[in-house]
């Protein structure tokens, strides 16, 4: 249903102490019923509803059809929110009606209804000779009230009789039925008419007053006001249920503020609000502005929480049962646990650990939260692009609020939680603003002690926290920003790890996820190593879980059918049967490659894998194709690799024709994007077999960038390369020299296994492929360079 077509029949609801007049916007607190659901029957009607004033409010219970009155407001229902006992709406009256007939369906009460605008009798002078009056009656009345002219100025610039009406009397001390009275006037004459009298009469009760109290003296009429303002107030309140009684949800939100731990110039701030907020209206829209502001300032923990006594042993024995492997990890975690044990004043820390997905970055935020006994807070931010996200929205503006950040300090109930910023390498530049650069200050221990919320308003201190931050990359993580945080680095696990980390911790997960135990469901270690091994690619393990769990909803349909006898076994020879073909391909080592094919070693994101470079020479004008969607670096590294060959291996083939032949190179696999500089000795190593007519042994990798001065540069990803070469059948790996430390972090079982030779020359590449001397830095062997030109 569209919003400008209300329904024929719709909810009523019961309008307290104040009569709607046609035109009003303004705030309505109904309260809840417990076979009703409010924010459902509205949305049913398009956000439409009939507002009638009860005679007699009674929040406690139900009304009946005889506690209304018989004309009301066709409501449009801006918002709703529901808090507490009670729905609080943002509404606009539409028009005035007549509430033809009630209606109790399933205990809600509904009407039907009928339009009665009210009657146009007066045009011209005579309406604006009323509204004149009715202003100058405002006018003189004002004068009691001091700070009243912007409210004066307001009611100049109204010029319908019923909309000024609905104004003035949310604000005049008359009965509802005196209000309701005005309301039902049919006629603009009428209406007027009688809102004049109700103005008059409260004019002559505010001369009256203000004559009496001269009468007193100026320390007694002081007194004599606040009592009565006192006890005035304490009437409405208990008219409205508002009171401190029990089951009013009233705060007192001074006392609040007096016995919480904030420092100083923040209560300062505090208290005046508070005393703003005793002043307003209970039906002033900025009276919950101010509400949802001092409940965030109560709720926020402030001052120094001092946390257990740090733990290194427990620390330790916590990380190594939450998590396999990952030794050096833990070791440094523990190290920076150890430096905050002895350096007490130093609470707060900011930790990066960086990762392929699935490598328990964010499980080991979790776990040192349970080492240090603190409260743990996980903040995505994947995807933001509004600063306000971190930093909140100003309070000016509808629906404000604070910053993530901050609601997370709320959530946590301590200063000093642990608080886990997930995928900031996700975050993005958007129209309002840079994330990223908001959270400079969150991050930087210089200046977290007084984090500026725009919401809040006041400085927050947030030195305590231990902030653990987690991405997948570094390259996305802008300079500033990495700078204020300490780096550790989370590689990918080895098969070996993997296959313990599923029968330790992932096995017991998916049992209990599905229902099934030990006694139903046994998965054979042949069978989790066959799983890792032909039907997960990732450097975590994810992917494992999810076919770990894929095993155990087939298990379970058989357990639930009674088909097999318990305990059901995974075997290797089962593994097909339940899930179906391998989903990963990996390349395995050649037996016998063929002249221009060399194996290189790359790194991805879901570890290591072998890499083919394959070289052909064939008749053309010199030319160098590149094929297998290779990126601008790769491409250079085959540009570098063809000039060192043409420069040291010349002398070794002085007829090869090098201007009136190609070389075209192709990488398989040709859909796969591939860059980076350490294919460059693979590279060097391919062209250099075609011209030589040798054949590279088929068990020897290589990996390692090049120089055209012919020198072998160190490269990242050593441990995935390895652990890659190992599980093709490679078994020497041509290593650069530098990269020979990396080797401390490869499994003990995978180097036992491999021959490793670091090289940090060409000239040592060629001699341990082909078995060849070279003279480093001779390049053409003595050969003239006018007979190397007749030769190229």
């Amino acid at each position: 249903m569209k919003k400008h077509e209300p329904k024929v029949v719709l909810n009523v609801l019961g309008i307290s102490e104040m009569v709607l007049f046609k035109g009003n916007e303004l705030s309505i607190r109904i309260g809840k019923e417990p076979s009703r659901d409010l924010e459902r029957d509205l949305v049913e009607d398009a956000m439409y509803a009939l507002g009638v004033t009860v005679k007699k409010p009674n929040p406690s219970a139900q009304y009946d059809v005889k506690d209304f009155y018989r004309f009301g407001v066709l409501l449009e229902v801006k918002s709703i929110r529901r808090e507490d006992d009670f729905y609080y709406l943002d509404v606009k009256a539409v028009d005035k009606v007549k509430i033809e007939r009630f209606y109790t369906m399933e205990s809600i009460l509904k009407a039907d209804y009928s339009f009665e605008p009210t009657i146009a009798d007066m045009e011209g002078l005579p309406y604006a000779d009323m509204l004149k009056h009715i202003k100058q009656l405002v006018k003189e009345i004002s004068i009691y009230f001091k700070g009243s002219e912007p409210f004066v100025n307001f009611i100049d610039e109204i010029d319908d009789i019923e909309l000024l009406a609905g104004v003035l009397l949310q604000y005049m001390n008359i009965t509802i039925d005196e209000k309701q009275h005005i309301f039902e006037a049919k006629s603009y004459s009428e209406k007027g008419l009688k809102l004049i009298d109700a103005l008059s009469k409260q004019r002559e009760s505010f001369a009256f007053q203000k004559e009496m109290s001269e009468k007193f003296s100026q320390e007694a009429n002081k007194n004599y006001r606040k009592a009565f303002l006192r006890e005035q107030l304490k009437a409405i309140q208990e008219e409205l249920n508002e009171e401190g009684s029990e089951g009013s949800g009233k705060k007192d939100y001074k006392q609040l503020v007096e016995d919480s731990l904030m420092p100083e110039d923040v209560k300062k701030i505090a208290l005046a609000e508070s005393e703003k907020f005793e002043a307003l209206s209970p039906q002033s829209a900025e009276r919950n502005v101010i509400a949802n502001y001092l409940d965030l300032l109560i709720a926020l923990p402030w001052g120094k929480f001092k946390g257990p006594e740090i733990d290194i042993e427990k620390a330790r024995a916590v990380l190594d049962e939450d998590h396999y492997g990952l030794k050096d990890v833990k070791d440094r975690i523990i190290q920076h646990l150890a430096v905050l044990k002895l350096k007490k004043e130093k609470q707060g820390s900011i930790l990066l650990l960086v990762g392929p997905p699935g490598t328990g970055k964010t499980s080991l935020g979790r776990s040192i939260a349970k080492a240090l006994d603190r409260p743990y807070v996980r903040m995505s931010l994947g995807g933001i692009r509004d600063e306000a996200e971190i930093r909140g929205h100003r309070r000016t503006y509808v629906a404000a609020l604070p910053g993530r950040i901050l609601q997370g300090m709320k959530k946590s109930g301590q200063t000093n939680p642990i608080f886990v910023l997930d995928e900031i390498d996700k975050l993005q530049v958007g129209n309002s603003g840079d994330p990223a650069s908001a959270l400079l200050e969150v991050l930087d221990p210089e200046q977290n002690n007084s984090f500026a919320d725009h919401y809040l308003e006041v400085p927050y201190d947030l030195s305590d926290v231990f902030f653990i931050a987690t991405a997948n990359s570094l390259r996305s993580i802008p300079g500033p920003l990495l700078d204020r945080m300490e780096v550790i680095d989370i590689s990918s696990y080895t098969n070996m790890e993997k296959f313990h980390i599923a029968k330790d911790h992932l096995i017991p997960d998916v049992l209990e996820e599905h229902g099934l135990s030990d006694e139903q469901l046994v998965i054979e270690e042949d069978a989790i190593k066959h799983i890792i091994d032909a039907y997960t690619r990732e450097a975590g393990v994810r992917g494992l879980k999810r076919q770990i769990a894929s095993v155990a909803r087939v298990v379970s349909e058989k357990v639930v059918l009674n088909q097999v006898p318990l305990p059901y076994h995974i075997t290797d020879d089962l593994v097909y049967d339940v899930l179906g073909k391998p989903l990963a391909r990996h390349d395995l080592a050649g037996t016998n490659n063929a002249v221009g094919v060399a194996t290189g070693l790359a790194w991805t994101p879901v570890g290591g894998e072998i890499l083919f470079i394959e070289g052909s020479f064939m008749p053309g004008n010199g030319q160098l194709i590149l094929t297998g969607k290779l990126g601008d670096v790769m491409k250079e590294s085959a540009r570098i690799s063809l000039s060192l060959v043409r420069s040291r291996l010349a002398f070794q083939s002085p007829n090869f024709e090098f201007g009136k032949k190609d070389l075209h190179i192709h990488v398989p696999s040709g859909a796969v994007q591939k860059d980076g500089p350490s294919a460059g000795v693979a590279l060097f190593s391919a062209i250099s077999s075609l011209i030589l007519g040798r054949k590279i042994p088929s068990y020897i990798a290589m990996t390692g960038e090049i120089t055209l001065r012919g020198n072998v540069l160190p490269v990242g990803g050593v441990k995935e390369k390895v652990i890659a070469a190992h599980r093709s059948g490679v078994k020497k790996i041509l290593l650069p020299e530098e990269n020979l430390k990396d080797l401390d972090e490869v499994p003990e079982e995978v180097k036992n296994e491999l021959e490793f030779v670091g090289v940090s020359k060409v000239e040592q590449v060629i001699k341990e492929l082909f078995d060849l001397e070279l003279p480093e830095n001779e390049p053409l062997g003595g050969a003239s360079f006018d007979s190397v030109h007749a030769t190229f």
